[in-house]
């Protein structure tokens, strides 16, 4: 299913680029190439060499950055064919929460610059949180879990790409001008970007420098949500996991730009893109068999390892 979304994305890009006259650049296109080349080659060498582990991430590491490159360019393509902006419904929906964006920057404008550092670091770190579960699910041989794991995030991540093109958004906008500590958000930043795309004065994409511009749902709401499922298995820091991604999600709205239904929605994706995930088939492929996490006894006549060297995997196993 993982590479079915992906070509299928890859498909609908070649398209609609194709019919809006998009085009890339090729020279600011190298970069990204070459990253692609090097989880691919990773992915060669864990086959040949039997190793699942390697396998299992190099895949998990290819098939995210492949999804997350194209995810964004389709972003871009649907931004610029999409109809009325949703901003006022969205701020309507907020304001029947309760939620009045005016009063809480400003209050939020008052915290401790230490805790919206923090807060701005957090949700700055999610692709940083995205490498290191998959780097301790496949280091733990935590294989079928770790292929699970990225199911459910490109399935949703899906989902939220073709969302965000039926209903557009320019995000929660705030000027950062008018606030003594807050940090101007990624909507803030990028409203001008979709602003082109929208009036056709943006037809070139630039691969070495590409950001989300969805407002609904919140992506930065679901990705941490699937990623602590995956790390549950991992005891000693499923608490401190937990805590952080709650922390990227609280601060979505500050420093994403994101209105509080766009958070809810991205909540609910998470949860569907996990149950779908999970009862996907569960046999994996060929040469990617999940290798037992216990191990045989070590013959009394092998070689004793000095007191204190181990590997990368025995270091992440001690972590489950």
């Amino acid at each position: 299913m993982t590479w079915t979304l992906i070509c299928g994305i890859a498909t609908i890009c070649v398209l609609l680029g194709h019919a809006q006259g998009f085009g890339v650049l090729l020279g600011r296109a190298v970069l990204p190439g070459i990253g692609l080349a090097v989880l691919a080659a990773g992915l060669v060498i864990g086959r040949r060499s039997g190793n699942a582990r390697l396998t299992a991430g190099a895949l998990a590491f290819l098939q995210m950055t492949l999804f997350t490159i194209l995810g964004v360019v389709l972003t871009y393509l649907l931004a610029a064919r999409a109809g009325p902006l949703w901003d006022a419904e969205f701020s309507a929906a907020d304001a029947r929460l309760g939620l009045v964006w005016p009063t809480v920057f400003a209050a939020a404008d008052r915290m401790p610059a230490a805790l919206l550092m923090l807060g701005g670091i957090a949700y700055h770190s999610l692709v940083l949180q995205m490498v290191v579960s998959i780097v301790l699910l496949a280091g733990a041989g935590q294989l079928q879990r770790l292929r699970t794991m990225v199911a459910a995030a490109i399935l949703s991540g899906t989902a939220t790409v073709l969302i965000s093109g039926v209903m557009p958004a320019l995000g929660n906008l705030f000027d950062p001008h008018h606030y003594k500590a807050l940090w101007p958000s990624v909507a803030w930043v990028d409203r001008d970007l979709v602003l082109r795309l929208r009036d056709g004065t943006l037809r070139q994409v630039d691969l070495s420098h590409m950001t989300g511009i969805v407002s609904f749902p919140s992506y930065h709401a679901t990705l941490p949500v699937i990623l602590v499922w995956g790390l549950r298995p991992f005891s000693r820091i499923r608490a401190p996991a937990t805590l952080w991604a709650g922390l990227t999600i609280v601060a979505t709205p500050l420093f994403g730009g994101h209105y509080a239904v766009d958070v809810l929605a991205g909540l609910a994706l998470a949860i569907g893109g996990l149950v779908v995930a999970t009862r996907l088939p569960t046999h994996p492929p060929e040469g990617m068999l999940q290798p037992k996490l216990c191990a045989t006894p070590v013959p009394r006549t092998a070689k004793r390892r000095r007191i204190g060297s181990k590997d990368g995997v025995g270091v992440i196993h001690d972590l489950v």
